[in-house]
């Protein structure tokens, strides 16, 4: 099982390093979204629905994918790992992540009105009046906060249900992937059906999202950084981004913003392009660093 485990968290970031994101058509998670869709709307009792929604959608998935992984690796062993990479490649994002901040970045240096088009790929902003410093904090803050919501959530999950099997493994990485799914399409405010997806996610995410501000400082061997970020924290509505967001303010030195939400590191300069392309890096590398951790651990 351990050679196993570690292979199918080595091939599910392979994966994801040398192809991208598969079309959007054929991307389960574009499926999943349309399971969601119809709850998208008026109801009646709408906080009752969107606990029924929360308990039920991600747990189809997660036995939907679980199942498979588990027939196929009953069929061939190597089979059922590799079904296992695809599910963790398929709830797994990093390579695009990167790709698209950094076509912000190099975009706020010659076209500002093209970087606000292509931050909406990153961030769900009004970007219409923002600077060019504020589109480089908008694309290192998404980049950041996606490494936990999108990349080391799944992953952990996968790693933490390897010690069970590969099928709950892949199980547990769609479950997570289904729920901060749920949570983006919902979880906003002014739709009351979102209140449970919004608060299982603040739950679910409170764990990688501040094992990715560990990643981010070992990354950038800043350990002083976490130090630093505790005090934005309160600036930050969400009980969770506040920690890679800040944890990347303090690597970098520069000021974070979302205006008219919270500031982080008030006292600095927004991103120049080179410090915004470096925190881009230092995200990779925690990626990178997480995904050896991973590897590790699924092999003991």
């Amino acid at each position: 099982m351990t050679v196993t485990a570690a292979a199918a968290v080595g091939a599910g970031f392979a994966l994801d390093v040398l192809t991208g994101e598969p079309p959007t058509e054929a991307h389960p998670v574009a499926w999943f979204g349309k399971l969601v869709a119809p709850v998208d709307r008026e109801w009646s009792h709408p906080r009752l629905v969107g606990a029924l929604a929360t308990l039920v959608l991600p747990v189809v998935a997660a036995g939907v994918v679980g199942g498979l992984v588990f027939l196929l690796g009953r069929y061939d062993t190597w089979v059922g790992v590799g079904a296992a990479a695809v599910a963790l490649y398929l709830t797994t994002s990093l390579r695009m992540l990167l790709r698209e901040g950094l076509r912000v970045i190099r975009l706020s240096e010659t076209d500002e009105g093209a970087a606000r088009e292509a931050l909406l790929s990153l961030a769900g902003r009004d970007a219409s009046d923002l600077s060019a410093g504020q589109l480089r904090s908008a694309a290192v803050e998404s980049v950041a906060e996606n490494l936990a919501d999108g990349f080391v959530a799944p992953l952990f999950a996968f790693t933490l249900f390897t010690t069970v099997s590969l099928p709950f493994a892949a199980a547990a990485a769609v479950w997570v992937k289904a729920v901060n799914t749920l949570d983006s399409m919902l979880g906003y405010r002014s739709k009351p059906v979102g209140w449970a997806p919004a608060r299982l996610d603040d739950v679910v995410m409170w764990l990688p999202a501040r094992l990715s501000a560990l990643l981010i400082a070992q990354a950038a061997r800043q350990p002083r950084a976490l130090l630093r970020a505790r005090y934005w924290l309160s600036e930050v509505p969400s009980p969770n981004s506040g920690w890679p967001m800040g944890a990347i303010a303090a690597v970098l030195d520069v000021r974070l913003e979302k205006p008219g939400v919270y500031v982080l590191n008030a006292g600095a300069d927004l991103p120049s392009p080179q410090k915004a392309r470096r925190g881009i890096q230092v995200v990779g590398s925690a990626a990178l660093v997480a995904v050896l951790y991973a590897g590790v651990v699924a092999w003991l």
